[in-house]
């Protein structure tokens, strides 16, 4: 199977100068015919699916091409620092699912007048505690 750049952006639903970008950065390496135009090939289709799916999962382009480039190296550290910011996205996003949570649940209209909240925070407000770990909040 052979694409020209627009037939596999198209099968991709990316418009084809992202290709022309991604192969600026290194990802993509398309084989040129007789006229120089590109001709993606289907190991080239799997790349941008790889590609995609890796954006998806929050990896930045230079992460990526550690990945799918086999001379370089730092694969595995990129893919644990990867890990270490999931980690700390899926921190945020549980924190951010228990204050909608509580909201929701709270009596008090205004969040920062409800006394589940005031008491879980009022250390930080008072300045004997850093940050705010939302976790734990009764509701009141």
């Amino acid at each position: 199977m052979k694409w020209s750049a627009g037939e596999l952006a198209d099968r991709f639903e990316l418009e084809p100068h992202v290709l022309r970008h991604w192969e600026d950065k290194g990802l993509l390496e398309p084989a040129r015919d007789g006229a120089g135009r590109r001709v993606y090939v289907e190991d080239d289709a799997y790349r941008v699916a790889v590609i995609l799916a890796s954006k998806a999962s929050g990896m930045s382009l230079d992460q990526i091409r550690v990945l799918v480039d086999a001379s370089a190296d730092g694969r595995r550290a990129a893919l644990k620092e990867h890990l270490v910011e999931l980690d700390r996205r899926q921190a945020e996003l549980e924190r951010s699912r228990h204050m909608t949570e509580h909201a929701l649940e709270c009596r008090a209209h205004d969040i920062a007048t409800c006394p589940g909240f005031r008491s879980h925070v009022a250390d930080v407000v008072e300045g004997t505690r850093r940050g705010l770990p939302l976790s734990g909040v009764r509701h009141s």
